[in-house]
């Protein structure tokens, strides 16, 4: 029987709770300051079956949200969305929304570091894409392109990153390529 390698970073947690996690780890180091950002709501009804113990019982999403985390790292507006997927040869592009590939792009405009951690769970794989290759893809699709980004095309445009212990996922090392990528730009 093949054994295979022990995964540290993905102890049944979701993708949000691993970045939450490094996150914390991030801040606790003084290495990065990255939240998640909170999704806009408009609360309507409230019960108090208690004083101490309201309960909201209706409310709508007040706008579209952008991306999901953004921070500062050495210097750098960090901007980028977490996604995850079962699938295993590709990832479908239906997972993002037309208002969070705009953030995306008008960060990217103001020189943000900006990308999106892709999970594969099934495969135990994580992947630094950056937004512009994103973007790209994106356009290509709308103009009648392929509807999923298939492994190959994120394995060979993405920084792969290894889940681990202190940080769960060790992101921060793709941010510095990214930055020295995009210095080579200017």
């Amino acid at each position: 029987m093949k054994s295979r390698p022990t995964i540290f970073g993905d102890r049944g947690m979701t993708l949000e709770q691993e970045i939450n996690e490094s996150n914390i780890y991030y801040r606790n180091h003084q290495l990065a300051v990255i939240y998640k950002k909170p999704t806009p709501i408009q609360i309507v009804k409230v019960d108090y079956p208690k004083r101490s113990r309201a309960v909201i019982k209706e409310a709508y999403f007040r706008q579209a949200s952008t991306t999901d985390y953004n921070g500062v790292y050495q210097g750098h507006y960090i901007d980028f969305e977490a996604k995850e997927t079962r699938h295993t040869t590709s990832f479908p592009l239906s997972n993002f929304h037309d208002h969070q590939i705009k953030h995306l792009a008008q960060c990217l405009k103001q020189q943000g570091i900006c990308f999106v951690l892709i999970k594969f769970v099934t495969l135990g794989r994580y992947f630094i894409l950056p937004a512009s290759d994103l973007l790209l893809f994106w356009q290509q699709a709308q103009n009648g392109g392929q509807k999923s980004m298939p492994l190959t095309f994120i394995s060979h445009k993405s920084i792969e990153i290894q889940a681990g212990f202190n940080p769960i996922l060790p992101y921060l090392s793709a941010c510095k390529q990214l930055i020295a990528q995009q210095g080579g730009q200017s």
